[in-house]
């Protein structure tokens, strides 16, 4: 009797471990992964903190606060920075918006500064790290001079 049941359970299991793939195969392609939220925040104006570090310009590094509409903090060029800012969203591009994987680059390196902007740009959070490692990632970091400094 005990050798007809274990007989019975693995028949069973091997009935529906056989069926399981079956059952959870997905046809076609998977789907590429959906972007991140935006996150909106009630405050439609802009603050954000700019750090700044291996720039190799001693001025260019720190941290910055920068505000608009008025523009001000403690950015060296809060004006300028704002007026960039401003420009952006006629832009097809988000800045913010981490390099595409799928991407195609040129090797160059444009040195080692890194930068990292928090906060809020015209009612959205903002959390996004920039570097200088390839042709993308330059593009990137120079789209929002004078936000992020010129570095060599």
């Amino acid at each position: 009797m005990m050798r007809r049941l274990a007989l019975t359970a693995v028949v069973s299991l091997a009935a529906l471990s056989a069926a399981a793939p079956a059952a959870t195969a997905v046809a076609g392609p998977l789907p590429l992964p959906l972007p991140l939220p935006v996150l909106q925040n009630d405050d439609a104006g802009t603050h954000l903190t700019v750090v700044v570090s291996g720039s190799g310009n001693p001025e260019a590094d720190g941290t910055y606060e920068l505000d608009c509409d008025p523009a001000g903090g403690s950015h060296p060029v809060a004006q300028q920075a704002c007026d960039r800012l401003a420009q952006l969203p006629a832009e097809s591009a988000d800045p913010f918006a981490p390099v595409s994987r799928n991407a195609m680059c040129t090797q160059q390196f444009g040195g080692g500064a890194t930068a990292r902007i928090t906060g809020t740009w015209e009612g959205r959070s903002i959390d996004s790290a920039f570097e200088r490692t390839n042709g993308c990632e330059i593009g990137r970091w120079n789209s929002l001079r004078p936000v992020l400094p010129n570095v060599r």
